[in-house]
């Protein structure tokens, strides 16, 4: 089937005009359709490069005051009112294993927060997972990666030493590991750590690095480690975020993530908009190669993820257009401006009327009313909400969930 767009960006990140893009599906039920949306914009899914997918509850964990370092916030966040109440649906044991009992909900709540934000790929960061785990989810979320929480805490929550884990990487995957967040003499000494530990590699990713000086930003560069920026997080929790002018200044691969909701932003699309608001300087172009691109590459991920790569593709993510900038009207968009969101030939969500142009089980889908227009989405968040409900004993809002009234 065909799909007229208005606009489509492409490998090299320009934008081409007037669009026929071949969409590749074994579900679809005619290949000879031509689907004209006007006034739409095709891009590729976006990368959400780090995320807690059981930490998507909401409101925000913590006191209203600043903390100097995150260490500080982890240990007040799991007695905050947000997290006693989360547990009341599923609570953490060590090692962690988010696959037992009603874990399963709230990772799959987390799983449809990047959903319902265009999100293809999203990186888990915590310990790895039993295989069915990454089999749940309807999208990519990465099961080859070694990490580590940080070095203040170690692999509290699972998996090996660090040193271990980069090893076992043996240089082909992401070894991912919170860095610098704070801003205190500790956390000002992490990244000295992190070398004396060999563990500042080319498939090193840093996540925050707050207290990163320029110097340690260049060296980053220069061994061709990844720095992913999480400004929502960085400034509810420490009020200050990394040295963004400095990571472009030395060309380091910066990738954005949201973090979970317990202290990040609502989705990857409010992370965007935030990123723009607090640092206008940084091009919205660049902002979208931090969620595509970059991220691919941060994350070891096959040559094809983060691009449109020609005019034929099995993944897909049409907006609607608000603004004749293909970038900055990424950055303008909502959850109900997405027209359409293919992964891997499958209709994942987007305007209802589109899935005639599919043979799908009706029963698979979840369908719903909003702004006057009726939407879609593969599988049942109404039914892990009502769930949710039952164990809380009153109905739970959750900020990405575009389907409940707020």
């Amino acid at each position: 089937m065909k799909i007229s767009v208005d606009c489509a960006i492409f490998r090299d990140h320009t934008a081409a005009k007037g669009v026929q893009l071949e969409l590749l599906s074994s579900f679809l039920n005619s290949y000879d359709n031509l689907l004209k949306l006007s006034s739409c914009i095709a891009y590729p899914p976006l990368i959400n490069p780090h995320d807690h997918l059981i930490g998507n509850w909401f409101p925000r964990a913590g006191d209203s005051d600043l903390y100097p370092n995150a260490h500080i916030w982890v240990d007040d966040m799991k007695e905050s009112q947000s997290v006693k109440e989360r547990d009341m649906i599923w609570k953490n044991s060590l090692p962690m294993n988010f696959f037992n009992g009603k874990g399963k909900l709230l990772a799959c709540l987390g799983g449809y927060k990047n959903i319902f934000s265009g999100v293809s790929i999203v990186q888990d960061h915590a310990p790895i997972q039993v295989e069915d785990y990454y089999k749940m989810f309807p999208i990519n979320v990465i099961r080859n990666y070694r990490q580590c929480h940080s070095l203040e805490l170690n692999n509290f929550w699972g998996g090996e030493e660090p040193q271990q884990e980069m090893e076992l990487t043996e240089g082909k995957l992401p070894f991912i590991i919170h860095l610098g967040e704070g801003l205190d003499e500790k956390t000002a000494n992490e990244f000295n750590k992190l070398k004396e530990m060999d563990l500042l590699q080319p498939n090193t990713m840093i996540i925050h690095g707050i207290a990163l000086t320029e110097k340690e930003i260049q060296e980053c560069a220069e061994v061709g480690a990844s720095i992913c920026w999480c400004p929502f997080s960085n400034h509810f929790l420490i009020g200050k975020t990394l040295n963004v002018e400095a990571c472009m200044k030395h060309n380091v691969n910066l990738v954005l993530g949201t973090d979970s909701t317990l202290s990040g932003s609502v989705n990857l699309l409010e992370e965007l908009r935030f990123a723009r608001s607090i640092d206008p300087q940084i091009s919205a172009q660049d902002l979208y190669r931090m969620v595509t691109g970059n991220a691919a590459k941060a994350l070891f991920l096959p040559d094809e993820c983060g691009y449109l790569d020609s005019e034929a593709t099995d993944t897909v993510l049409i907006m609607e257009k608000r603004h004749d900038d293909p970038y900055i009207n990424l950055l303008a968009s909502q959850p109900q401006d997405i027209v359409l969101f293919v992964h891997e030939g499958k209709p994942l969500y987007g305007e209802r009327e589109l899935l005639n142009h599919f043979d799908i089980v009706a029963e698979d889908y979840y369908f719903y009313t909003k702004t006057g227009r009726d939407f879609f989405v593969l599988g049942h968040p109404e039914n892990i909400m009502r769930i949710i409900a039952d164990i809380l004993g009153y109905e739970k809002k959750l900020p990405y969930l575009p389907f409940q009234e707020n």
